[in-house]
């Protein structure tokens, strides 16, 4: 790549201050609006099932196209555009009526006390599978779809003038959407690393803290080893690059690749503060007393870059920021990824109306907005300066109010997609296994199912086309129609690759 142009993309990327949170929330809220669309016409229409080549088309515009305009060609006007999805939203609703059969209400399984006996799990439970205790979940999916389809978009858009400067990662101080994306991809990955914690609260087995790191050690490897290829190929083939990003060698796969062993070793701290969302609050508060307290922000920010440390001074600090937005996402995910969350302590009432076993659904939906409304609360506290700590979002730290920030976008966003779900997709009673997952097949969109399935794989070919197509293309020169068309191909290279491993069964480990 030519230095001249090479210092142009560098410059491009350089010194930028970032938007506004509400329009962030703006253009964020086309990802809701778009499976609202999706959902009217599934349950009006009965348009993906069958699924052919006319739905995907159609799937990939939605939650695909949907996006990539958003942050492109609609960016100054996403009210405009958010009103563009559901305006045919509303009309096809009231138009038709519904078309997705009711499901027949099916009697629970009944317990067979040798199984539970062999399972090592508590009585009632009389299966080991997975999916007895931790079902797929319609919104979980659509949520980590959306997010994985629009961090995709953005880490090549980014290259190009069609996509606003604003939405781009700040410099020092400020908000904006790839801020955001990174924050996202973080808690995401803590929301389902929820699983294998309560699968151990099920086990009479406890991992002991050997097991824990030396499972950890291996999800890590491949991460750290991606985190090195990449290191390899952006510095042997004098790739731009923002140096303040994370530094001159540390990557975003190396903060991947760190977070299992940190997070097992705060699990052992879980036996002490029995609430991950309490013990990711303390840490980030103490990271933040570290950062105000020391030299520690002015060195982050304005060290020279002498040795190892000050040169990657950005990836190794704020690692704690994102360490405690995962373990923010495992707290999300104590409560959203089981199958019956009761709400220990709200006085709920079942279906019937009297008073008896909490009614699961309603319990989560309370959770939900409880630690939404909590999250944006303690975030305003932290940033308001007048009422509050008077404190700016850092991405380049990975500070207080960042973590707040992350957490209550994520939780908010978890709670809109329940929402849309409870509402178009609501469940059958005590379903048979067979009908759990008709409900689940009607109510994921298949791109987005594939996306989340596999998510990582996905990521990494986004990555390597991205560094493809700037390295045979001058991307600054495109314009918005051209860019639009790059995309356009991009995403839907990225679309037909993971519905086809879907298609395929395929999952790929990494």
């Amino acid at each position: 790549m030519a230095n001249s142009y090479k210092a142009l993309k560098e410059d491009f990327v350089s010194n930028l201050t970032g938007g506004s949170i509400s329009e962030i929330n703006a253009i964020t809220m086309v990802a809701p609006a778009a499976i609202i669309l999706w959902s009217v016409l599934q349950t009006r229409l009965s348009y993906f099932t069958p699924y052919g080549i006319p739905p995907f088309f159609m799937d990939f515009l939605l939650n695909c196209g949907a996006l990539l305009f958003a942050i492109t060609i609609y960016s100054s006007t996403p009210l405009l555009f958010n009103a563009l999805l559901i305006s045919p939203a509303i009309l096809i609703y009231l138009a038709f009526p519904p078309a997705v059969p009711r499901h027949k209400k099916a009697k629970p399984p009944i317990p067979k006390a040798e199984d539970a006996r062999n399972s090592g799990k508590p009585a009632g439970i009389t299966t080991v599978e997975e999916g007895d205790l931790f079902p797929r979940k319609a919104f979980v999916t659509i949520y980590r779809g959306c997010m994985m389809v629009i961090t995709c978009l953005a880490i090549l858009a980014v290259d190009f003038k069609v996509f606003p400067r604003r939405f781009a990662k700040v410099e020092n101080w400020g908000t904006s959407l790839m801020d955001l994306g990174v924050g996202s991809f973080v808690f995401s990955a803590g929301l389902v690393g929820a699983r294998p914690v309560l699968k151990g609260q099920y086990s009479e087995q406890k991992a002991t803290l050997g097991n824990r790191l030396y499972t950890a050690a291996r999800h890590s490897l491949s991460l750290l080893l991606l985190g090195l290829v990449r290191l390899y190929c952006v510095k042997g083939l004098d790739y731009a690059e923002h140096v303040t990003e994370y530094g001159v060698h540390w990557n975003f796969f190396f903060t991947l690749g760190f977070l299992p062993p940190f997070v097992a070793l705060f699990q052992s701290i879980f036996a002490y503060i029995p609430s991950y969302a309490l013990l990711s609050l303390l840490l980030s508060i103490a990271y933040q007393v570290a950062l105000d307290g020391t030299g520690l922000k002015a060195y982050v920010l304005t060290a020279k870059r002498t040795n190892l440390l000050s040169q990657n001074r950005e990836g190794v600090f704020s690692f704690f920021g994102y360490l405690a937005i995962f373990l923010a996402g495992q707290a999300t995910g104590m409560y959203v990824i089981p199958r019956n969350y009761t709400g220990e302590g709200w006085p709920l009432r079942n279906n019937s109306g009297n008073s008896g076993k909490p009614n699961p659904r309603r319990a989560l939906l309370y959770t939900l907005l409880s630690w939404s409304a909590i999250w944006i609360l303690l975030f305003n506290l932290s940033t308001h300066l007048k009422f509050g700590l008077g404190l700016q979002v850092s991405r380049r730290l990975a500070n207080l109010p960042y973590f707040l920030w992350v957490t209550a976008f994520n939780t908010t966003q978890l709670t809109f997609f329940y929402l849309i779900e409870s509402f178009f997709f609501p469940p059958p009673q005590n379903p048979s296994p067979a009908g759990e997952s008709q409900h689940y097949s009607a109510a994921v969109s298949k791109v987005l199912h594939a996306f989340n399935r596999n998510g990582l794989p996905v990521f990494l070919l986004a990555n390597l086309l991205t560094g493809l197509v700037n390295l045979t293309l001058r991307t600054l020169d495109f314009s918005p129609l051209e860019a639009i068309g790059v995309l356009g191909v991009y995403a839907a290279v990225l679309a037909g690759v993971a519905v086809g491993l879907d298609t395929y069964d395929v999952v790929i480990r990494i």
